[in-house]
């Protein structure tokens, strides 16, 4: 069993290299809130894609729609995704000249309530939407979004589903994300427990009742096959579990050399005390939505030495990102986490797109100017705060995965991987 106070030879190594890498590197609510009475720093232009030779009709305003989860259970996500967004709203207008207009709906984090939401935003006449933030309320509203030809870009949903449809196989050609997805993720800690740590045994801790946890299991799983990672234990807790204690010490009787526990920081908040009360003693893995953990949790010791992959981390030395980070702080009192700056991204890759469409000539409010719009984000190549982002043939973003650790009670840059 790989202990997780212990410090990896190789793991260091391949740290310190990542490390000397880097450092060559450059780098609801009916109402949408309102702009800060200060101007914020001016937005940073998005690079160029090349639009059509006709002339920009005189447009003053796009209107877009925030759909998220702003109370309820996943508030956290939801409100630092708003915050991301209307950050780079509120400075792309500050430029002058075209206005973007927003009007939100809080769907707390529900399926059903996302679809109505969806409606609701419809019919107050939006050209594009951001949203939603979990992955099975977006998935639920995809399929209402594609059948209107709506623009849709999601900074945090990281099922595979979300864009394209299960039961076809067919990508949903409006929908985008900023975000990695959930196969991406599994595949990658898989890698890493085998390349960097050199595991030979795992358990996973998931819960069958989250599309999220369900996606990264089973990508952990079969590349964990490939790999010769044998999985020692598998172990399931409900979404709303409290206790979890039992699952974690079947988990320590197996004596895994990682524990993979494709979760939210909510649950992480409580299996990391729990951990310990349960004599597990290991390494510990996850994926971005650990990003809030150290937020939540009581004892950050408990999960002491943990790796989980993301994709912003505030140890990024690039001005764009640097100046990212000065701006939200001040306009928000505290650091971004990675949600904040997908959904960032997010806007910077839609904002873009409208200017583009509007540049080939298209007006709101018509299927013409919906249809440029999600072509030119389909053609998006930007830098962003999360990095350089293009996108694949299922509309999902290609770009670095950054590694953390949890050292001294601190969420740490381990690498890049």
């Amino acid at each position: 069993m790989l202990k997780r106070h212990g410090l990896f030879a190789r793991a260091a190594g391949i740290a310190l290299a990542a490390a000397l890498l880097a450092g060559c590197a450059a780098g609801g609510q009916d109402q949408a809130p309102q702009a800060a009475d200060t101007a914020p720093a001016q937005a940073p232009a998005a690079t160029e894609q090349g639009g059509g030779d006709a002339p920009a009709e005189a447009v003053d305003e796009v209107l877009i729609g925030l759909l998220g989860p702003w109370t309820g259970a996943v508030a956290q996500f939801g409100v630092a995704k708003r915050n991301g967004a209307m950050l780079y709203i509120d400075q792309f207008n500050a430029r002058g000249g075209l206005q973007i207009r927003t009007v939100d709906f809080d769907e707390e984090g529900d399926p059903a309530n996302a679809i109505v939401g969806y409606h609701w935003l419809f019919d107050q006449g939006i050209n594009a939407l951001i949203g939603s933030v979990t992955s099975a309320p977006t998935m639920a509203v995809v399929p209402e979004a594609f059948a209107d030809n709506m623009p849709m870009i999601t900074a945090t949903s990281t099922h595979a589903n979300v864009t394209v449809d299960a039961a076809t196989g067919n990508v949903w050609t409006n929908m985008f994300r900023s975000c990695f997805i959930d196969p991406f993720q599994g595949t990658k800690m898989a890698e890493f427990a085998v390349e960097v740590l050199g595991a030979q045994t795992a358990a996973i801790l998931f819960s069958n009742e989250i599309d999220y946890s369900i996606g990264l299991t089973d990508a952990f799983t079969v590349r964990a096959g490939e790999l010769g990672l044998e999985i020692v234990a598998v172990e399931v807790f409900a979404n709303e579990a409290m206790d979890y204690v039992g699952q974690l010490t079947n988990i320590a009787a197996a004596n895994p050399d990682v524990l993979f526990i494709p979760a939210y920081h909510q649950h992480i908040a409580l299996i990391g005390p729990q951990s310990v009360a349960a004599g597990l003693d290991t390494v510990m893995l996850g994926a971005d939505g650990w990003g809030a953990a150290l937020e939540a949790i009581a004892d950050p010791s408990s999960i002491e030495g943990s790796f989980y992959l993301t994709g912003f981390t505030v140890e990024d030395e690039s001005p764009l990102v640097q100046n990212f980070i000065n701006d939200f702080v001040a306009e928000f009192g505290h650091q971004p986490n990675m949600f904040a700056a997908q959904a960032y991204d997010a806007a910077m890759i839609l904002i873009n797109a409208i200017e583009m469409a509007l540049a080939d000539g298209f007006v709101p409010d018509t299927d013409e100017f919906k249809s440029s719009i999600i072509a030119h984000m389909a053609a998006t190549d930007i830098q962003g705060v999360t990095g350089h982002i293009t996108f694949d043939q299922y509309n999902n973003p290609q770009k670095t995965a950054f590694i953390i650790q949890i050292v001294d009670g601190e969420a740490r840059f381990w690498g890049t991987f």
